[in-house]
């Protein structure tokens, strides 16, 4: 099995790179750069970036960056999906280059999800600075996020994220739509990696036009929500959630449409678990109190 360490970052393509600029600085609060090959970076801690944003032809999600420790767990990374018959891509020297990591490889799960693998990142270490004065996000070993990917093939591609990449199971949901209890249950299975945040990743049994349910921002207290709720009201940003709080990862947080097409989650509280005293669950509600998602569909 591979060895995460964290959800490093994440790549979006965009038809307009000018749109996700004042929506992650006036929005999210978070810096952005230009990037190689015409591309943006979106910073929110002292690294360089922790999304990516490429020019292309379409509005989505592009792929998740996996974080390895080293070289080795890099070689062994590659091992393991040869030996499980995974078809990989090694970077050139211009994926290499706006990444910023020594090495880099990806390859897609049984949902066609993209995950990229790296080690070594590179950096300036230069000081996040928001232009709306967030003071931080929670980020270092727990990584950029977590991201809910699709997966409509689930139970191969949670076969796959489990036995070859390497994810343990945190909690388990399953969710109907409508009340009509003929309608099939769709399931969600959070998973973590190798550090404390509830869960890196997690996959909703459906399709995704835009290539993924929600990524997640976490800030340091109530008041940064608070501030980025009016903020989304402010810019006539699409809400997509109303605030609320989670059953499973306690977190405090509201929902909101990114230029991407999937959404944001920004949030504050989320737990921090530890593994070795942690049994798996299935949650039969997605939140103690608020989340709600009938608003996304007005």
């Amino acid at each position: 099995m591979l060895d995460i360490r964290a959800l490093g970052y994440i790549v979006v393509e965009s038809t307009d790179l000018g749109q996700w600029r004042h929506y992650a600085e006036q929005v999210l609060g978070m810096a952005c750069s230009g990037a190689p090959g015409g591309a943006l970076y979106v910073k929110m801690d002292e690294r360089d970036f922790r999304y990516l944003i490429v020019p292309g032809s379409r509005n989505r999600y592009l792929a998740s960056g996996w974080e390895l420790a080293d070289e080795a767990a890099y070689q062994h990374a590659l091992a393991t999906l040869r030996a499980a018959g995974v078809e990989v891509t090694h970077a050139g020297s211009n994926e290499l280059t706006q990444r910023r990591v020594q090495a880099l490889s990806w390859f897609a799960d049984p949902s066609g999800n993209r995950h990229e693998i790296s080690w070594g990142m590179r950096s300036d270490f230069l000081r996040f600075v928001s232009p709306l004065g967030v003071p931080r996000f929670i980020t270092g070993a727990m990584g950029a996020g977590h991201a809910v990917l699709p997966a409509p093939a689930f139970d191969q591609t949670y076969a796959f994220l489990r036995d070859v990449m390497g994810f343990g199971l945190s909690d388990i949901f399953r969710v109907r739509f409508t009340s009509d209890p003929a309608e099939p249950e769709k399931r969600i299975h959070f998973l973590h990696c190798a550090n404390g945040r509830h869960h890196s990743l997690a996959i909703f049994e459906m399709p995704s036009e835009a290539g993924c349910i929600h990524v997640m921002a976490e800030v340091p207290d109530m008041a940064e929500v608070g501030r980025a709720l009016d903020r989304v009201q402010q810019h006539g940003v699409k809400l997509s959630a109303t605030l609320g709080q989670h059953c499973n990862d306690h977190m405090t947080s509201f929902y909101m449409k990114t230029p991407g097409g999937f959404d944001l989650e920004y949030g504050h509280g989320g737990l921090v678990v530890d593994w070795s005293r942690h049994a798996a669950y299935e949650a039969t509600r997605v939140s103690l109190w608020g989340h709600d998602f009938s608003v996304g569909f007005h």
